[in-house]
This record gives structure tokens, C-alpha cells and sequence, in this order.
């Protein structure tokens, strides 16, 4: 007797607010379009942005009804995915695709997972005082080994060319697979009795098809473009200040080597965005130094990426610059789906504390705040909350004149004093290069150390200087003493950089540890 038929079964994994059930309601509909029966059901993650959603459903691959032919055997459908028993995974991004990894739905004999290879960091990723963030290529080699057939790509690059979203952009990759009996012109079908975004969800879905008929089986398409690709979207997201941008990537392009061309360019973006062109300048002055004493580039890679996240520090100039931005606006929209035309309230809450408000002031006038602040309140200070109507005239230009104040950046108490602490960390970085490279790259990454807002900025501050007097000098005197080579005063210094990022008040175990050893 020939094999009944079975129903596909596919299994999508999303974030709250990624389009999963537009995605599901899409596939049920061009099966229904087509006359294939087919059933989904879901469990909704804790929130939009943060909680995981799963959504399965069965499509039947005989056709029912009129004209058609009916199924040898009753339908009978399954309301939940069954481990290793999962035709069809649909990820809606990298991390997603992992945790059907984890939880044993992919299969290696039957199995096809189809992911975006782009990355929205999890809570735990992002809340890591260190670099939480779960490497990518772990997970796509564990796809490639767990699953029948890989389609992996950067789902997000092609929905924003294309103007439409991710969800629509793997439903074209699903159709490309041929694993559902439906043609394509029944998912756009779909797309169109759906009515939401047609034209644009419709131009994801063909674009989808190409990129899922481009992947190979086994390959895993990355998301990394090329420099010169990249390069002209970051011009052009300057707006006016696009020739200054292009100008330092000329000069970038000129006195580095390729391979420093990416991160030195996404850096001087970054700082002009910040800041402006002269403040770009500084930061490649501040490179030039360290590459001159660099072998291999690595020290410079770390140096630069370092610096150029301390040097765009978050004050509430650039908070209330990004806040206030009509992209912004538009993405709220949306993730909201609100309705073109509709009326929508974006409230914000800031609660800054005072360092913060008056850093922003020039060093002559905020310094006697300063002082004054700090003896009335020693152990931190007072942080007023502002609940601020930013889609209202007033709430918005309140907001937005703060933003434009980035002309007293450069003389303000925040910045001298942010400028400072660079300055001596380039010092530290630039004596360890004259003796050791890697001890040098270590140093280069304490400025990991140093983040975070008001009270827990100012902690991590105090204790990076302590890790500079109390850790790295010891252990150079000890290690120029010694005349063995430097590998001690590295690991003392990565183990200090690692307990202060795994405690922010690790500081005193750190120098008691670097004095034991």
C-alpha cells in the first residue's frame, strides 16, 4: 500500500512584533487559496520587543473540495510541534533559529530551517556589563550540521531595499523551497486578501523568492557587505554632512589598509553624526598614534572601536538629538502599526540626574555646580523625572532644542572631563604598545569598562583609574623587573577588565587579585 500522506509542518519563531502571525496567517490563507486545508495555532511571548513567540501549523498537501480529490484518510492536524518531527523552521532572525536548535525540533534527515542571519539582542545579550552578545558563527555552523537543508541569509538588508518587512521577505524564501504545494501566486494572493501593505509586502515576497533561490543548500550567506556598499548608505544617511564623511573615508581609504577600512569608516560616520567632521579628525589622530606603533592591525582594530564608542558618550544632547529624529517616528509608527493618517502619542520619560544636566553646561559655569553638587550630595545625586509628550508642539521642541546644543559639547564639564579619561587611557595604551602588542590590545579593551549613565558611570570610571594605577602599574614594574616578558601584567589586566565587567564594584576584588599574583 503506498504511504498516506502526512501534513507539512512548519514551525516560525519570532520576537513579539516581528510579523510571526502575519506570517502564519499568510501561509494558512494561500493554502486555503490554493484548497489545501491546513490549521496554526501560537503561544504568545511575554511582550513586543522582548518575549519569543512560536506559531505551527500543518498544511495537507491533497487537495479537498469541489473538483478536487479527496484525501485516502481523514486530516488530522496536531495543535503542537513534536521534537525532530519539523519539516519546515522559519526563523525570524539568527538567535531564534538556535532555540529550535536547542529544543530538538530541527532534524537532520527532514528538517529545512530557513533564517535570517541578522541579530536582535536578547535581554541577557544586552543587559551584560561585557560582550554578552552569542557569536553568530556557532550558530550557523550548528544549523548546517542539524538541519537537512540550511537557507540563511540577511532577511532585514533585503526588506529595508526592498521597503518591506522580514516577515514577507521569508515568505518568498518559503515558496522558493517548493516544500509547500502552494505556487507563488497563491502566497501573493494571500498577500492581497490580506490587504496591508500590499505593493510593498508583495515586492518582499518576490524578492525572497530570489534570495532563497540564490542561497545554496548548505550555504550560509552573510550578512557582512562590502565596505564601498555600506559606505554610500552611511553618506547618505548624513544628509548635508555627507561630503564631510565622504572626505575622512577618502582619507581613511588612503593611509590604512583595507581591512581597517570598515571599522575606522563606521567610526568617523558615527563621530560626524555625534559631533561633526573636526571631531572625526581628533579620533583619527588619536588612531594614527596607536597604528604607528601597531604590527599586525589587531591593536589598531581594538583601539579604534573602543575609542570611538567612548567619544560618542550618551549625554542629553545626543539622547534628546536621537529622540527627536523623524526616523525614529517613523519606526514607532511602525512597530505600532498605527494607521496612516492616524493620530499617534509618544510620551517619553527621561530622569536624568543633576551631573548629567548640568555636564552640558560650559566648565566656567557648571565646575561651582559641580563642586556644590558634590558635597550636598556625595553618595549620588538626585535624578528628576520628566514625563515628556514629544508628539505634541511644545513636548517636541523642548526636546528638540536640547538636540541642537551640540555646539557647547566641546566646552562643557561633561566632555572635559569624558576627554580626560580617554586621554589617559591612550597614554596607558600607547607606553604598553612600545613594549608588548597583546598587553597593548588588553589595555585597549579596558575601555569596556567604563559605560553606563550617572551613578554607575561615575563608579565605573573611578574604578577604570584604579585599574590603570593599581593594577596595570604594578604589574609592568613587576614584569620589567622580572625581565621575562609582559604575558603576567596581560593576564592581570584581562582579569581585572573581566571582574570588573562581571561586578561593577568588582574593583577591589580585582586589585587584591593582581596584587596576589
Amino acid at each position: 500500500m503506498a504511504e498516506a500522506a502526512r501534513p507539512v509542518s512548519i514551525l516560525i519563531a519570532a520576537l513579539g512584533g516581528q510579523g510571526g502571525g502575519v506570517l502564519t496567517e499568510w501561509i494558512v490563507a494561500a493554502a486555503g487559496h490554493a484548497g489545501y486545508p491546513a490549521q496554526s495555532t501560537s503561544i504568545p511571548g511575554v511582550a513586543q520587543r522582548t518575549g519569543a513567540t512560536t506559531y505551527y501549523l500543518e498544511v495537507f498537501p491533497d487537495r479537498i473540495g469541489p473538483g478536487a480529490v479527496e484525501p485516502a484518510v481523514e486530516v488530522t492536524f496536531s495543535l503542537y510541534p513534536m521534537a525532530g518531527d519539523v519539516d519546515v523552521v522559519i526563523a525570524s532572525e539568527m538567535l531564534e533559529a538556535g532555540r529550535t536548535l536547542e529544543t530538538d525540533y530541527v532534524s537532520p534527515d527532514r528538517t529545512t530551517v530557513i533564517a535570517s542571519t541578522h541579530r536582535l539582542f536578547a535581554i541577557g545579550e544586552k543587559s551584560a556589563l561585557g560582550n554578552g552578545v552569542f557569536p553568530r558563527e556557532r550558530l550557523e555552523e550548528a544549523a548546517r550540521v542539524l538541519a537537512r537543508r540550511l537557507i540563511a541569509f540577511d532577511a532585514l538588508q533585503v526588506a529595508r531595499r526592498t521597503g518591506s518587512e522580514v516577515n514577507a521577505v521569508l515568505l518568498g524564501a518559503l515558496a522558493a523551497t517548493r516544500i509547500l504545494p502552494m505556487s507563488p501566486a497563491d502566497f501573493e494572493a494571500a498577500i492581497r486578501e490580506g490587504g496591508v501593505a500590499v505593493d510593498r509586502n508583495v515586492a518582499g515576497f518576490r524578492a525572497g523568492i530570489e534570495a532563497g533561490d540564490a542561497v545554496a543548500v548548505t550555504e550560509v550567506r552573510s550578512g557582512a557587505r562590502p565596505w564601498a556598499e555600506v559606505q554610500q548608505e552611511r553618506a547618505a544617511a548624513l544628509g548635508a554632512r555627507r561630503g564631510d564623511f565622504l572626505a575622512v573615508a577618502d582619507r581613511v581609504a588612503a593611509e590604512y589598509p583595507p581591512p581597517l577600512h570598515r571599522t575606522l569608516g563606521e567610526a568617523a560616520a558615527r563621530l560626524i553624526d555625534y559631533q561633526d567632521r573636526g571631531y572625526a579628525e581628533q579620533f583619527l589622530a588619536r588612531v594614527r598614534r596607536v597604528h604607528a606603533l601597531d604590527r599586525d592591525g589587531r591593536l589598531t582594530e581594538v583601539f579604534a572601536r573602543r575609542l570611538a564608542v567612548w567619544m560618542s558618550y550618551e549625554d542629553v544632547i545626543r539622547v534628546a538629538d536621537l529622540k527627536t529624529r523623524r526616523s525614529r517616528f517613523d519606526r514607532i509608527r511602525q512597530e505600532s502599526g498605527a494607521a496612516p493618517g492616524s493620530v499617534m502619542v509618544v510620551t517619553d520619560y527621561f530622569k536624568p540626574d543633576l551631573d548629567e544636566l548640568y555636564g552640558i553646561l560650559p566648565v566656567g559655569i557648571a565646575g561651582p555646580i559641580a563642586r556644590w553638587a558634590e558635597r550636598r550630595w556625595p553618595h549620588g545625586r538626585p535624578t528628576p523625572g520628566q514625563h515628556v509628550k514629544t508628539t505634541s508642539v511644545l513636548g517636541f521642541l523642548r526636546v528638540w532644542v536640547l538636540g541642537r546644543l551640540r555646539f557647547l559639547r566641546p566646552r562643557s564639564l561633561r566632555f572635559q572631563r569624558e576627554s580626560a579619561l580617554i586621554a589617559r587611557w591612550e597614554r596607558a595604551v600607547l607606553e604598553a604598545a612600545a613594549l608588548d602588542t597583546e598587553l597593548a590590545a588588553e589595555v585597549a579593551d579596558t575601555a569596556t569598562v567604563v559605560k553606563g549613565y550617572g551613578e554607575v558611570r561615575r563608579r565605573l570610571s573611578a574604578g577604570f583609574e584604579r585599574l590603570l594605577d593599581e593594577v596595570l602599574a604594578p604589574a609592568l614594574a613587576r614584569d620589567q623587573e622580572e625581565g621575562q616578558g609582559y604575558a603576567r601584567a596581560t593576564a592581570s589586566v584581562r582579569a581585572a577588565r573581566q571582574r570588573m565587567l562581571e561586578d561593577e564594584k568588582g574593583i577591589e576584588a580585582a586589585v587584591l587579585q593582581a596584587a596576589g599574583a
